[in-house]
C-alpha cells in the first residue's frame, strides 16, 4: 500500500486530566477547559460570516463563548435567548481556523445546541415537525427513497413548474419556496435499481471502497454519488455500496439531537465493520466531517470509541483519495473558466483545501480562477438557510459578488447544502446561463 495511503490516526479526545474540571451537576456537559482556552484575542472576529454581517459581540464565537462560560458557570440560564445566540451561528468553524489557541468551537457549540434541546425536552411537549424530521425520516433510509420518488413524481407530472408559473407556490415558508427554484431533476426509481452493488476496477489487489452514499445526496445527487463511484473505479479501485448505511447524524448533532447521532453512528459503524473494506469515501463535507469525528461522540463509552476511532481511521473525503491515487486519465477538455467553493466543513472541519484544487486543474482546458474569500461560508448551513432565512440570503448575496468577480463558467463545490445554496446564488444574481453550480466530482466525470 501506498504510504500516502495509510489510514488516518484517530486521536481521543477524553482526556482524564482535562476532565477533572468539567463542571459538575445538570450543566456538566460543557468542558471547561475547552471554554477557558479562548483568550478573548478577537482573531476569530473576522472570519466569523454572522459578526462580518451584524457586527456585535453576541454574534461572534468569542462572544458565545463567554455566554457558554456564564451557563456552564450557572450565572446565566439556558433560556430563549441563550438558543437564539447558539442558533445564530452557521457552526462553519471558520473560527477553529483562525483561532490561535485551538479551541474547538464546532463542539462547544453543538454541547451547547443539546443542552437547550435538553431543557426544553425537560419542560415542554416535544415539537412534532422535530420528532418527524429527525425521528421517522432521517433514521429510516427507506423512507428517505420514498420521499425521493415522491419529488420525482411531482416533477415528472409537472407539479413543480405547475405551482411555480400559477403561483401556488407561494403556499410554501418563502425560505422553501425559494430553494426549490435550485433544485435540479431527480434521478428515477428506474435508474437507482439499476445501481450496481459492487462496482469493479478490474485490477489486481484494488483497494475495497466502501462508498457513503448520504441520505440527502443520495436523493438529491444521486448521479452525482455514481460519478464519484466511477471516478474512484476508473483509478483502480473496487467500490462497495453498503446497504444497512443510514444518515451520518451530522444534522442531529448540529440541532443538539445528540442521542440521535449517537444511534446512528453506532448503526454505521457496524455497517461498515461488516463490509470489511480498505477505506471508507464520501462526497458532502459536511457528512464527512461528522463522520471523522464519530470517536468524539463516545468518550463516555470506550468500547464503542475504539470502534468508531477504527472507523475513522478509514473514512476519507472523495478528493483527498483521488488526489493520492494514480493520476486520472482524461479523455476530454473542458474549455471553461472554473472557480471553487469550499465547503466549511470540508476545509475547517477536515482541513482539505488543496486535494479538490488539485484535481479541477488537472482537467485538461480548465483555467482555474481562485476566488477570494472562497473559505467563507455561503450561508448554507445545513438547514440555516430556512432557520435562518434572512441572514442566510445576506451572506450568500455578499459570496455571490465574489463569485461574479471571477468572471468563471462553472463555480465548484463539494457539500449538497452548498451546491443548492450556490445554485440559489446564481437565480438571485441574475446570471443564469452565464455560470453553472456543480460538484467538483461532476466535473471531473464530464472530462473522463
Amino acid at each position: 500500500m501506498n504510504n500516502l495511503l495509510k489510514p488516518n490516526q484517530a486521536t481521543p479526545v477524553c482526556d482524564t486530566d482535562k476532565m477533572e474540571l468539567v463542571s459538575k451537576g445538570s450543566l456538566s456537559k460543557f468542558d471547561m477547559n475547552e471554554i477557558l482556552n479562548c483568550m478573548h484575542c478577537g482573531f476569530c472576529l473576522p472570519a466569523c460570516p454572522t459578526y462580518r454581517q451584524m457586527g456585535m459581540e453576541f454574534a461572534s464565537p468569542r462572544g458565545r463563548i463567554a455566554l457558554m462560560k456564564g451557563v456552564a458557570k450557572e450565572e446565566l440560564a439556558v433560556d430563549a435567548e441563550f438558543e437564539h445566540h447558539m442558533n445564530l451561528c452557521l457552526g462553519c468553524r471558520a473560527c477553529e481556523t483562525a483561532c490561535p489557541a485551538g479551541v474547538p468551537y464546532g463542539s462547544l457549540v453543538e454541547t451547547a445546541r443539546e443542552m437547550v434541546e435538553d431543557q426544553k425536552r425537560d419542560s415542554a411537549k416535544p415539537s412534532v415537525m422535530k420528532t418527524v424530521v429527525f425521528d421517522k425520516l432521517f433514521k429510516n433510509p427507506q423512507r428517505f427513497k420514498q420521499l425521493g420518488t415522491a419529488l420525482w413524481a411531482a416533477q415528472s407530472v409537472g407539479l413543480q413548474t405547475l405551482a411555480d408559473k400559477t403561483g401556488l407556490i407561494k403556499v410554501l415558508p418563502r425560505p422553501m419556496a425559494e430553494m426549490q427554484k435550485a433544485v435540479d431533476k431527480i434521478a428515477s426509481p428506474i435508474a437507482r435499481k439499476k445501481r450496481e452493488p459492487v462496482m469493479k476496477s478490474g485490477q489486481a489487489n484494488a483497494l475495497k471502497i466502501g462508498f457513503f452514499s448520504g441520505c440527502i445526496m443520495d436523493v438529491m445527487f444521486f448521479e452525482t454519488n455514481q460519478a464519484t463511484a466511477s471516478l474512484l473505479q476508473k483509478a483502480g479501485c473496487d467500490v462497495l455500496f453498503v446497504q444497512e448505511q443510514v444518515c451520518c447524524g451530522a444534522l442531529h448533532a448540529h440541532a443538539g439531537e445528540k442521542d440521535g447521532a449517537i444511534e446512528l453512528a453506532k448503526r454505521n459503524i457496524e455497517a461498515f465493520e461488516q463490509a470489511e473494506v480498505d477505506f471508507i469515501v464520501n462526497n458532502a463535507g459536511g457528512c464527512g466531517s461528522a463522520l471523522k469525528e464519530y470517536h468524539h461522540w463516545f468518550h463516555d463509552q470506550p468500547e464503542w470509541q475504539q470502534r468508531a476511532m477504527n472507523f475513522v481511521a478509514k473514512m476519507r473525503d472523495a478528493n483527498e483519495l483521488l488526489a493520492e491515487l494514480p493520476p486520472l486519465t482524461f479523455s476530454k477538455r473542458i474549455e471553461a473558466k472554473v472557480t471553487y467553493q469550499d465547503s466549511c466543513h470540508l476545509a475547517h472541519g477536515q482541513g482539505v483545501r488543496n486535494q479538490p484544487r488539485q484535481l479541477i486543474q488537472r482537467i485538461p482546458g480548465v483555467e482555474y480562477i481562485e476566488m477570494n474569500d472562497a473559505d467563507s461560508c455561503c450561508g448554507s448551513a445545513g438547514i440555516y438557510n430556512i432557520t435562518n432565512y434572512e441572514m442566510s440570503m445576506d451572506i450568500l448575496d455578499d459570496k455571490m459578488k465574489q463569485v461574479e468577480q471571477t468572471k468563471a463558467h462553472y463555480i465548484v463545490t463539494t457539500n449538497p447544502g452548498c451546491l443548492l445554496q450556490m445554485k440559489n446564488g446564481i437565480i438571485r444574481a441574475g446570471l443564469q446561463g452565464k455560470m453553472e453550480a456543480m460538484h467538483v466530482m461532476d466535473l471531473l466525470a464530464r472530462a473522463l
